[in-house]
């Protein structure tokens, strides 16, 4: 039977199954395994857990650790008990306050929701951008593209392109890498001119209800541009 793990956000608990308790046998091996063991002082997966099972989930979800952990899954594939400690541990990023979430991520998950992108890269600066550098790559003088051009919002297409904003933002060339191969392979493609962004903020901050409005977003962009496959930038 495995743990329930559920988020109350009226009051801020992690239910956990009582058997879970039983469970683990404090072997450790999930906080050896872990790339994150030794970044917050005092915290470790084996520590969090036990923590969580002692009632005291309201200091795990305060602490810096459900959001060091990087919910790889690697402590629980190791656990010898199969315990759910990556459900357990996103659940703690859940139920922290949205004004308290760590660094910019609820702010991009906000920001996304109102302009489709994390950044709240405008419309036609985006256009504008895609343009522009699909020109510099068609007469790039190393490796030239003849008649290369960034499709938007090509019906039919098979491919349809999802981006990370921070590429358009700061690391514009970037895309250019996925072009070429697109460009070699004479794949069909198409990127929307709308709601493209392919980083989910939503799925990484614990926000639920945002994460799958983002992903009905790109699910809709496939359907309205009657696209066959949707690429994600990680």
């Amino acid at each position: 039977m495995e743990p329930a793990i559920e988020v109350n956000r009226k009051n801020r608990k992690i239910p956990v199954a009582p058997e879970m308790a039983d469970r683990c046998f404090t072997c450790g091996t999930c906080g050896g395994g872990c790339p994150a063991t030794g970044l917050v002082p005092g915290w470790d997966a084996r520590k969090a857990i036990r923590a969580i099972v002692f009632g005291l989930e309201q200091e795990v979800i305060d602490s810096k650790w459900p959001w060091v952990c990087t919910l790889c899954g690697r402590c629980q594939y190791q656990c010898p008990m199969g315990i759910q400690l990556m459900k357990t541990f996103r659940a703690c990023r859940t139920a922290r306050d949205r004004d308290k979430v760590p660094g910019p991520i609820h702010k991009g998950t906000m920001m996304n929701l109102e302009r489709g992108n994390n950044l709240g890269i405008p419309r036609d600066d985006f256009l504008f951008l895609l343009a522009d550098l699909g020109v510099e790559m068609e007469n790039d003088e190393e490796q030239p593209t003849p008649g290369f051009y960034v499709p938007v919002d090509k019906e039919g297409a098979n491919v349809i392109v999802t981006i990370n904003s921070k590429e358009p933002f700061g690391e514009p060339d970037d895309m250019k890498f996925w072009w070429r191969i697109f460009y070699a392979a004479k794949e069909d493609w198409t990127v929307s001119s709308v709601n493209w962004e392919g980083v989910n903020w939503g799925l990484f901050s614990g926000d639920d209800e945002s994460m799958k409005k983002q992903v009905a977003r790109v699910i809709e962009n496939a359907r309205r541009l009657k696209c066959k496959t949707i690429l994600y930038p990680e």
